[in-house]
């Protein structure tokens, strides 16, 4: 009865090794083959978005409106240029929403050119939050 046991225990290690085989051999099936351009394309995303968004603020920052918003502010542009590069990449992309759309509205006609000083405003002490709170 030893015996037989041990040759049951061979048959399903052998059925198990046939199995554990067969599991690579069906995964290579689903792989995809990723070029290293492709690679290099999705590594070189982030930070063309964060470049994006940066402008987007910044674009906001620089328009009559924003130099208007600074000056009344009493800030300085290079100041408040360099702390938007500091702010985190979701404080970031949230804030360069809200600059697109406000921008966005402000050229549609759907905001007045005082809602437009006070959302910059409203901006400016976002990027000064965000930074104090890091």
């Amino acid at each position: 009865m030893h015996s037989r046991l041990k040759g049951s225990l061979f048959v399903l290690g052998i059925a198990a090794l046939f199995v554990a085989a067969e599991i690579p051999a069906r995964a290579q099936d689903h792989q995809h083959v990723v070029s290293l351009s492709e690679l290099s394309k999705d590594a070189a995303r982030p930070a063309q978005t964060r470049q994006a968004n940066e402008e987007a603020v910044r674009t906001l920052l620089s328009s009559d409106q924003g130099q208007k918003a600074l000056k009344s502010a009493k800030l300085d542009y290079l100041k408040v240029d360099q702390a938007v590069g500091q702010l985190s990449d979701e404080d970031l992309a949230k804030l360069a929403e809200r600059s697109r759309q406000a921008q966005a509205d402000f050229a549609a006609g759907r905001i007045s050119d005082r809602d437009m000083l006070w959302i910059i405003l409203i901006a400016i002490g976002i990027i000064v939050l965000a930074l104090a709170l890091r």
